[in-house]
């Protein structure tokens, strides 16, 4: 089972996407818009938080097939995930244009970034949370990061525009591949 401060750290790590998503949308804003900051925000939170609860839904009735493979399929999920965030740190692709005030705009970044929250909450049941009370606490927690770090991240893409080059996918990718290795070493040492 995951330490609270781990749950924190993967809920920090799954909303860098979100982080870097919203700071360029704010970038592209240029001006303070409540209602598209707090729309976007609540979105990524959402998904961020429904994604993992699909994840559980579908391995769950797997629990049996996957207790002799479930820390190696929870490393393997957690470091391909944060390899592809840290992969991705560092690509040089050209912003494409977008207009983040639109709803069907958010929808679909809501959508991208939390496609790696679907593979956490498949690792959810290899990790231990066997039940809806021990997956709520961990659910709670992405979303509420990812509204944060979603509001976060379009103030500074506001306020700062792309004055700088803050790696937040480099970051969430290396939380991510080290709580791979704890749950990984913590089954096969007996931590």
């Amino acid at each position: 089972m995951m330490t609270t401060l781990e749950i924190w750290l993967l809920g920090i790590a799954l909303a860098m996407d979100c982080f870097s998503v919203s700071i360029a949308s704010g970038a592209i804003l240029r001006r303070l818009d409540w209602r598209t900051i707090l729309t976007m925000a609540f979105f990524f939170g959402l998904f961020q938080a429904l994604m993992p609860c699909i994840g559980w839904l579908l391995t769950f009735h797997f629990q049996d097939y996957l207790e002799a493979y479930d820390h190696w399929l929870a490393f393997g999920l957690l470091v391909y995930l944060g390899g592809s965030m840290i992969r991705e740190s560092f690509s040089e692709e050209e912003e494409k244009s977008f207009n983040p005030t639109l709803l069907k705009v958010i929808l679909t970044l809501a959508v991208a970034t939390s496609i790696d929250a679907l593979a956490v909450g498949i690792s959810f049941v290899c990790t231990g949370i066997l039940n809806w009370v021990q997956l709520l606490f961990p659910v709670l927690v992405i979303g509420i990061c990812s509204f944060i770090f979603s509001t976060a991240g379009s103030l500074i893409g506001i306020f700062f525009g792309k004055k700088y080059d803050f790696k937040a996918e480099l970051l969430g990718g290396v939380v991510l591949i080290g709580i791979g290795i704890k749950v990984l070493l913590s089954h096969l040492l007996g931590w």
